[in-house]
């Protein structure tokens, strides 16, 4: 089905297994990313308006005019519990497109965090209600309700696309997608990274070092790099 041309909200998404979503919450995007390839990473520039948080979730889309938070506010409808609303604009905008009083209406239906590429603002009052996001801009400027958009569309987040029902991990270090599909097989990967890296931490740990346990020093040699007592040795 093309959607070129054509404004539309989409009620029913298909979505991961809630006990696969929920065990990847605190795995930490560093881990899924690295764990899934080093793919999903939705970019530096979307960041953590908290500190301390981690969450996982399935992934409401929404496609908005750029200073037009219409499409937010009809996505709230088709949100539920453990869902990540994650908002694109046409074009770059910079406006606070979303505030306490929708963190209010998405928390009332159990929506655990937003992920938007513009802005947001009353980020202190949305930090104090504890509801999490991660944006690419803190603005005080606000928007109007006029322009048609989309729901549960494909959309691109800083270069990175997201479909309806992909599984959305956010911590303070940004955010990863995951691909639907992909979800339990995610998770199993993260799980085998992070108990061979508590057998790397336990080795770190006891004193051994990173060049030998990787074979750091061997590729020092390999590209030229010289140890050696003193600076002065050099001359």
């Amino acid at each position: 089905m093309s959607l070129r041309n054509r404004h539309v909200v989409v009620r029913t998404i298909d979505r991961a297994d809630g006990p696969t979503i929920d065990a990847l919450a605190p795995v930490g995007t560093a881990t899924v990313h690295e764990a899934i390839g080093r793919r999903g990473y939705l970019g530096p520039e979307i960041r953590a308006i908290q500190q301390g948080t981690k969450i996982a979730g399935s992934a409401v889309t929404v496609s908005c005019h750029p200073g037009d938070n219409l499409m937010i506010h009809a996505a709230v409808e088709v949100c539920q519990p453990g869902d990540v609303l994650v908002v694109t604009t046409t074009a770059p905008s910079t406006h606070g497109m979303f505030g306490d009083l929708l963190a209010s209406s998405l928390m009332a239906r159990g929506v655990r965090g937003l992920v938007i590429d513009a802005g947001v603002r009353d980020s202190a009052d949305l930090r104090d209600m504890g509801f999490p996001v991660w944006s690419r801009w803190v603005s005080c400027e606000g928007t109007v309700k006029a322009s048609p958009g989309s729901v549960n569309i494909p959309v691109v987040v800083n270069g990175q696309l997201v479909e309806p029902g992909d599984v959305i991990c956010a911590d303070d270090d940004g955010v990863v997608a995951v691909p639907r599909a992909e979800a339990a097989w995610g998770l199993a990967q993260s799980e085998g990274r992070l108990a061979k890296e508590e057998g790397t931490r336990g080795k770190l740990q006891a004193g051994e070092l990173g060049l030998d346990m990787y074979g750091l020093r061997e590729t020092l040699n390999a590209l030229g790099v010289e140890w050696v007592d003193r600076l002065s040795d050099l001359r």
